[in-house]
C-alpha cells in the first residue's frame, strides 16, 4: 500500500489472484475485505487504549485487559456484515470507528434523511438507494430512520427561546392526515420571530385541528413558558379571536393584522368583473403615507363601492386599528409588517416539499417533514433584517423601556 491506495501493480496482483468472473463476485470480495479492515481497525482501537499489542503482554502497563467479543451486525454499501467487536474487562472500551449502539457504517441514514427532507416518496427512496447501491430498503427501515429525529425534534420544539421578540410573524398552512381511518384537514402551526438583533428564527410548529384562536392560545403560552417575556408586534391573519388569544397572553404586544389576508377576505364578497377595480381601490389605502391619509382614502372607497360591497367596508372599519398599526413606523418597518410575507414565503418553501405528498399517514409523519425542511430553510436565513440598525433605533424611542440598544 501507498499512501492509503493500492498501486496498479498491488491491484492487478489481487485481481489476478481471486480471478473475478462477474461484478457480483467482486461485491463479495469487497464486503469481505471491507470486514476484515472494519475488524482491523477495531482491534486497532483496542490495542492503542490498552497501550500494549495483543499477545504482548511484558509491555502491559494496565489493569484493564481484553475480555473476548461480541457479535455485531451492521449494515454497509456491501449489505450487512458481521463482525466481533473487541471488549475489555473493565468496560472502558468505547469504540469509534463503530460506536456502541451503531448500527450502520454508511452514509445510507444520512442518505434516507435527506432525501426523506426534499419530500422524495418512500418508493422512489428504495429506487434511488437500490439504483446507486443495489442495498434493498424496506418502508418499514426508512420509517425507522427518520424516527429517529423525533428526539431531535422535542429538543428543539422544547429549547428555551430569548427573553423579547421584535416582531412574531403567526400563521398556519393546512394539509391531509389520516386519522382513525379517515382523512382530515390539520393545521400546522407556525411561528417566526425577529430577535433584538435582527435575526430569524422558526420558534416552533405545531400540528392541531383546525386553526382556531383556543389552539393559538395554547401557543402563545408555550411560547411564554419557553421564556419569551415580550413580544412588541404580532403580525397575524384575520382569524376571529386571534387578537383576544395574543392580548390574553401578551397584553403589551401591538397587533398588525395582514392587510394581503385582509383584502383576499374582502374580495370574497365582491364579484368576479369587479375583482380587479375594487383590488386597486385598496392600494390607495394601504400604501398612504400617514394613517389620516389612509382614513381619506378609506372615506373615497366607501362613497365609490360602500353601497354595493357594504360589508367589505364594515370589516375594514371594525378592524383599522389593527390593520393600520403599521403607520406609526418608519418605511423599512412598515415594509416588514403590513404583510405576513415573511412566513408567507417559509410557507412556499414548505410546500414545495410537501406538495408530493397529498395525505400523510400521521401527524408525526407531517411534522418530521416539515421539521426537516424547516432546517434547510433555517440554514439559508443568514445575516440579520435589511437596515436592522435603523429599526432597532426606531424601536427603542417606540418601546424605551423595553428595547435596551446595547
Amino acid at each position: 500500500m501507498k499512501n492509503n491506495l493500492w498501486t496498479k501493480q498491488e491491484l492487478r496482483a489481487f485481481v489476478k489472484e481471486h480471478n473475478f468472473t462477474s461484478p457480483e463476485q467482486i461485491q463479495a470480495t469487497l464486503k469481505e475485505l471491507f470486514k476484515d479492515v472494519l475488524q482491523e481497525a477495531l482491534e486497532a482501537e483496542l490495542d492503542t487504549q490498552l497501550g500494549y499489542d495483543r499477545h504482548d503482554v511484558k509491555n502491559k502497563q494496565t489493569k484493564n485487559s481484553r475480555n473476548g467479543y461480541s457479535k455485531k451486525t451492521v449494515s454497509s454499501e456491501y449489505g450487512d456484515v458481521e463482525i466481533q467487536v473487541p471488549r475489555d474487562r473493565l468496560g472502558e472500551f468505547n469504540p469509534v470507528v463503530v460506536k456502541k449502539h451503531q448500527t450502520s457504517v454508511t452514509g445510507i441514514e444520512e442518505q434516507i434523511i435527506a432525501l426523506y427532507a426534499k419530500g422524495v416518496s418512500t418508493r422512489d427512496i428504495q429506487d434511488h438507494l437500490q439504483n446507486l447501491y443495489g442495498i434493498e430498503v424496506s418502508p418499514t427501515l426508512i420509517s425507522n430512520v427518520t424516527n429517529k429525529i423525533v428526539h431531535l425534534i422535542k429538543e428543539w420544539q422544547n429549547r428555551p427561546l430569548q427573553s423579547v421578540y421584535t416582531v412574531v410573524f403567526l400563521d398556519a398552512i393546512h394539509f391531509k392526515v389520516k386519522q382513525d381511518g379517515h382523512i382530515v384537514n390539520k393545521a400546522a402551526y407556525m411561528v417566526i420571530g425577529i430577535d433584538l438583533d435582527g435575526n430569524k428564527d422558526v420558534l416552533g410548529i405545531w400540528i392541531g385541528e383546525n386553526e382556531s384562536a383556543k389552539f393559538w392560545l395554547s401557543v402563545l403560552n408555550e411560547l411564554k413558558n419557553r421564556g419569551v417575556q415580550d413580544i412588541l408586534i404580532t403580525c397575524v391573519d384575520n382569524l376571529t379571536g386571534f387578537s383576544q388569544a395574543i392580548s390574553a397572553c401578551y397584553p403589551q404586544t401591538e397587533i398588525q393584522k395582514c392587510i394581503i389576508h385582509q383584502i383576499r377576505n374582502s374580495i370574497r364578497y365582491v364579484s368576479y368583473k369587479d375583482v380587479k377595480m375594487v383590488t386597486a381601490s385598496f392600494k390607495p389605502i394601504y400604501k398612504a403615507p400617514t394613517e389620516e391619509a389612509a382614513r381619506l382614502e378609506m372615506d373615497r372607497f366607501e362613497e365609490t363601492w360602500g353601497e354595493k360591497y357594504p360589508l367589505i367596508v364594515r370589516s375594514w372599519r371594525q378592524n383599522w386599528d389593527e390593520l393600520t398599526a403599521f403607520f406609526k413606523y418608519p418605511p423599512e418597518m412598515r415594509k416588514l409588517i403590513y404583510t405576513t410575507n415573511m412566513i408567507e414565503s417559509y410557507h412556499r418553501q414548505l410546500r414545495k416539499v410537501t406538495k408530493g405528498k397529498s395525505i400523510f399517514p400521521t401527524d408525526e409523519s407531517l411534522l418530521k417533514m416539515l421539521y426537516l425542511s424547516t432546517m434547510d430553510v433555517l440554514r439559508k436565513w443568514t445575516g440579520r433584517v435589511q437596515n436592522w440598525g435603523q429599526i432597532l433605533l426606531q424601536l427603542s424611542v417606540y418601546y424605551p423601556e423595553r428595547v435596551q440598544v446595547r
